[in-house]
């Protein structure tokens, strides 16, 4: 995993806590799992600069070991008044059903990539993470400048390449099995499902990065075998979802235990993303849901308001398709099981 420009991915052990924007991941877990020899990672697609800069200063109190902070590189689509027509009747029935006013409130304006990223240049993490789509040439050089290492997500050989030839440190690969939001920014996401075991040795052989596998990565089986496929790491997120520093609420942590059929869903966000099969995905099977990030303005209220009242029918639960075999136990301790399970050594 080590890059001999900026040397910056020095862990112990070559396991990632996968950044999980929104409640599962907090600065304690990603303390944790740093200060047990992976790299911890922080989510902060849907922070401020202050924020950013706030959740760093945290983490830092927490560890003394190298983490990640990651953001979504945005291209949201402009809201659409038909689709907001088309998914109301749905969401007003959600709405009713938890309570809630008929229309949803007004929402905090949506925070900008450029902005994030100088709030990140500003908190000198070891790493920066990103996903959806690809910062600029400079934008990476400026990262770099700060001795800050660069992972970008591929969800596809063709992204893998795009990412390399923009001087990145390493390339996550997505495969289908993983749980949240899809990282593809080229091609339809469809397209896009290519399983773990299928990806990582097809990017592994194009580019000259390390790769990092992730997908499906639940005990230390699956990092021997992603290792042996050509990864130099891997990154594990619904693995990390069950430990006591994880935000996942209990409602969530209970249908991670059965969720034996995920399923990819816009019905959330606008978004496609792998989570538990529910009532509320089931409403948007035949349904459009509203373009990113219109879907997830839409549903803000219905979402905090399922996870209040622990509605798991109706509530957020992402999840990859390796859920049940999860383990409750602390983040340190997981960390260590991973690593005696695949034979890591000293």
């Amino acid at each position: 995993m080590r890059h001999e420009r900026t040397n910056a991915l020095r862990t112990r052990w070559p396991i990632v806590q996968a950044p999980m924007a929104g409640g599962p991941d907090t600065p304690e877990l990603a303390a944790a799992v740093s200060n047990a020899g992976g790299l911890g990672s922080l989510g902060c697609a849907y922070m401020t600069e202050a924020q950013i800069e706030a959740a760093a200063v945290k983490l830092r109190t927490l560890t003394s070991q190298p983490f990640a902070l990651n953001l979504f590189v945005r291209a949201d689509a402009p809201s659409d008044p038909s689709a907001a027509a088309r998914v109301s009747p749905i969401l007003g029935e959600f709405r009713r059903e938890l309570g809630l006013p008929a229309e949803p409130p007004p929402g905090p304006p949506t925070p900008q990539f450029e902005d994030q990223l100088e709030a990140v240049l500003r908190a000198r993490p070891a790493v920066f993470s990103f996903t959806f789509g690809a910062p600029t040439r400079e934008q990476i050089k400026a990262l770099h400048a700060r001795s800050i290492a660069v992972i970008g997500t591929a969800t596809t050989v063709e992204e893998a390449v795009v990412l390399a030839s923009l001087d990145v440190d390493a390339v996550c690969a997505q495969g289908s099995e993983a749980g949240g939001h899809r990282g593809t920014f080229l091609g339809s996401f469809e397209e896009a499902l290519i399983g773990t075991i299928t990806l990582v040795p097809q990017i592994a052989a194009r580019v000259k990065v390390p790769v990092i596998a992730a997908g499906g990565i639940m005990d230390g089986r699956a990092i021997r075998a992603m290792l042996g496929l050509g990864a130099s790491a891997v990154q594990l997120g619904t693995a990390f979802m069950t430990c006591p520093e994880a935000g996942t609420s209990e409602a969530h942590r209970a249908a991670l235990a059965t969720a034996w059929r995920t399923v990819v869903t816009r019905a959330f966000s606008g978004r496609p993303a792998r989570g538990v099969r529910n009532r509320f995905c089931e409403a948007f099977a035949a349904v459009e849901a509203a373009p990113f990030p219109q879907q997830q303005r839409l549903t803000r209220d219905i979402r905090a308001a399922a996870a209040a009242q622990g509605r798991a029918d109706i509530m957020q639960l992402w999840a990859g398709q390796g859920a049940p075999l999860g383990r409750a136990m602390p983040a340190a301790t997981l960390v260590e099981l991973l690593v005696r399970e695949a034979g890591l050594g000293s």
